[in-house]
């Protein structure tokens, strides 16, 4: 797969986990695909588990993607996931073999106030919630 098609494959996949779109959401994936979750140390194995897991979840959730990045075989999305109103700042790295994802790993942060000792420092970086 080139890069251009791995691009369109990731916003395809991301889109359609805005709409709840279980079905083509985890068409990126390989069978045999592996899903990290380090801060809860949890690792779902297979494609059809890691779209069950998603799918039970009782959150409602949207997603807004800022950005995607790389190349080959290793892509990054930052993005923010929204569940039940609350944002949740996320990274997900996505391992590609033969053109699927065969392993992701997905970070979450929380939103924290600014450190006032910076402030003189810093510029807004715009509406970066949903």
């Amino acid at each position: 797969m080139d890069e251009r098609s791995v691009r369109a494959a990731l916003e395809r996949h991301w889109h359609a986990s805005d709409a709840n779109d279980f079905a083509t959401e985890h068409e990126i994936y390989c069978e045999d695909a592996v899903l990290d979750y380090p801060q809860s140390g949890e690792r779902i194995r297979g494609r059809r588990n890691i779209q069950e897991s998603r799918s039970v979840q009782p959150n409602k959730k949207r997603f807004r993607v800022r950005r995607i990045f790389g190349s080959v075989e290793l892509w990054v999305t930052e993005l923010v996931i929204t569940y039940d109103g609350k944002p949740s700042y996320t990274v997900s790295i996505m391992e590609f073999r033969d053109g699927l994802v065969a392993h992701e790993t997905q970070y979450f942060g929380d939103p924290f106030d600014p450190g006032p000792s910076r402030a003189h420092l810093v510029a807004p970086i715009g509406d970066i919630t949903p």
